[in-house]
């Protein structure tokens, strides 16, 4: 069963949490990063991306990021742009885009669920990534970035947030530049505090829904404390990590689509061909529409769109074999344009569903022969994906609206 708890969050101080809030770490690239820490000089991102407050000389990985990262963060709470909390506390974070509200718990969760699978993943982690995080969190001495993890719905906890919501005035409200509208609310009643344990307590598993590095990271840093602490305390801060849960029912996955630079040496008319030997192909008008329907996947070229259905002969009750991503890499892309590994192969690149189809068809227009528009994964799908004890395809999912970092801290020591 799940345990989570309440804690000592370090906050943006009252009226600074617009400037200060930041989009992921790895949503940028370093330049891109450079440009959002000069226009906004408070923003949480020149601390989860220290390099862009040092010369481009400087490595990204190079330890001086990570001490400049470490010093950034000391130099806030000193101004007093940051405050801690005086008692555990645990949070609201409701974000809302496009008029769809979703609202998750902040807590800390634990390392000890991540390591005996009461918390499940759907992903693989990639060791480079994990060390910068694991760098970056132990440096720093707290966590930065929240996972985003997500439970079955459950009435009785839904009911209660928004009572939370209806009768607590919020602690921040603001709308981000991208439109998105972010409130918080505090709960530090010790009966609503218990309510809330105690709820979670009778939850079997929670699923990393976005965060499967930082979440890896944070186990990692807790086996290295754990090791140099001597005698273990299972009730330390660095024993949990740093969450916002949801419930599935408010969750949106986007679709996750794909582009790729050639045919493989096939022409139009042969590549088409041989994708009908495995799918039903039906041409269809251009449009900016998305694929409607489970099984539908939207050929795009810079004349014609297709609709590619995979013949009923091939499809397979596999909770891997089964997802759209699957059906396209194992019957596509790795028989038909030689892609066999999507996470190395430099001639697929992938595109988020929040940039839309306009987006597939620049692409066409620039440096790629085909683009691929998918359904998007669904999360009963991640569900049993995880209980399977499976990992999806890269690039399965993507989740909108992103969690901000930097309105909830949570410190190590």
């Amino acid at each position: 069963m799940a345990l989570i708890r309440p804690f000592q969050a370090v906050r943006p101080a009252q009226g600074l949490e617009k400037e200060i809030a930041a989009l992921p770490y790895d949503v940028y690239n370093r330049s891109e990063a450079k440009e959002v820490v000069m226009a906004h000089p408070k923003t949480f991102l020149k601390i989860d991306r220290a390099e862009t407050t040092l010369p481009d000389s400087v490595d990204t990985y190079d330890e001086a990021v990570y001490r400049q990262a470490r010093s950034l963060y000391v130099e806030m709470v000193e101004k007093g742009e940051f405050v801690k909390e005086s008692s555990p506390c645990y949070y609201l974070y409701e974000e809302t885009m496009n008029g769809r509200a979703q609202t998750g718990l902040v807590c800390a969760a634990s390392v000890r669920d991540y390591e005996t699978g009461v918390i499940k993943k759907h992903e693989n982690t990639r060791a480079d990534k994990e060390v910068d995080r694991i760098r970056h969190v132990d440096t720093v001495d707290a966590q930065t970035g929240p996972i985003f993890l997500a439970y079955r719905n459950r009435e009785d906890l839904n009911s209660f947030f928004e009572k939370v919501k209806t009768e607590t005035a919020p602690i921040f409200d603001f709308v981000s530049d991208d439109g998105i509208r972010h409130r918080g609310f505090k709960i530090s009643d010790e009966g609503e505090i218990k309510f809330i344990s105690d709820a979670f307590s009778k939850i079997p598993n929670l699923y990393i829904a976005d965060g499967h590095h930082r979440c890896a990271s944070a186990a990692k840093v807790s086996v290295k404390r754990r090791e140099s602490a001597g005698t273990p305390d299972e009730n330390a801060e660095y024993n949990f990590f740093l969450s916002v849960v949801f419930p599935d029912s408010e969750l949106m996955i986007m679709d996750y689509n794909r582009v790729v630079k050639d045919l493989n040496g096939y022409t139009e008319e042969g590549f088409i061909k041989k994708v009908s030997e495995n799918f039903d192909v039906t041409e269809i008008p251009a449009s900016d529409d998305k694929p409607s329907r489970k099984g539908d996947i939207y050929m795009l070229f810079k004349d014609h769109e297709f609709c590619l259905r995979l013949k009923k002969q091939l499809e397979s009750d596999d909770p891997i074999k089964a997802l759209d991503v699957s059906k396209l890499q194992d019957y596509l892309l790795s028989p038909i344009l030689g892609i066999k590994d999507p996470k190395t192969d430099k001639r697929i690149d992938f595109v988020g569903g929040i940039r839309g189809v306009k987006e597939l068809r620049r692409r066409l227009d620039t440096d790629s022969a085909v683009a691929f528009s998918m359904y998007p994964t669904l999360m009963s799908e991640l569900f049993a994906v995880a209980d399977a004890g499976l990992l999806m395809p890269p690039k399965s999912t993507w989740f909108e609206p992103k969690l901000r970092s930097g309105l909830f801290i949570h410190e190590l020591s």
